[in-house]
């Protein structure tokens, strides 16, 4: 099922973004102490080595965003198969019907797909 493999990507995507998000918590707690010792910014800036915080949290961040759009999709999918009115599916979601028209569309766009 499409919408039950789009949760489990979501799910693995989650754990991959706290791994991030928690060595991006651990760095910035370092640039912390880094401050607090008197560097300048230029300096911790300069000599921080990559990938940045800020560039960890940009990852993170687009990286949820597919993968909960993909879920999100799927899911409203899944609901208009089970012959849920798109009314209904954007008051679930808390979006307007025109969302979701949208988002149903979006994957008709995208062609028919092959479960593996």
């Amino acid at each position: 099922m499409k919408a039950e493999a789009a949760l489990r990507d979501l799910v693995a995507e989650l754990d991959r973004c706290i791994e991030e998000l928690g060595q991006a918590r651990e760095r910035a707690g370092e640039l912390l102490d880094e401050r607090r010792t008197g560097h300048s910014w230029t300096e911790i800036v300069s000599g921080e080595s990559r990938p940045l915080v800020v560039e960890r949290i940009s990852t993170v961040l687009a990286a949820l965003a597919g993968a909960g759009s993909a879920w999100r999709r799927e899911q409203a999918l899944a609901l208009q198969s089970e012959n849920v009115s798109i009314n209904r599916i954007a008051a679930m979601f808390g979006v307007t019907r025109q969302r979701i028209s949208a988002l149903l569309r979006e994957r008709g766009d995208e062609g028919p797909s092959v479960e593996l």
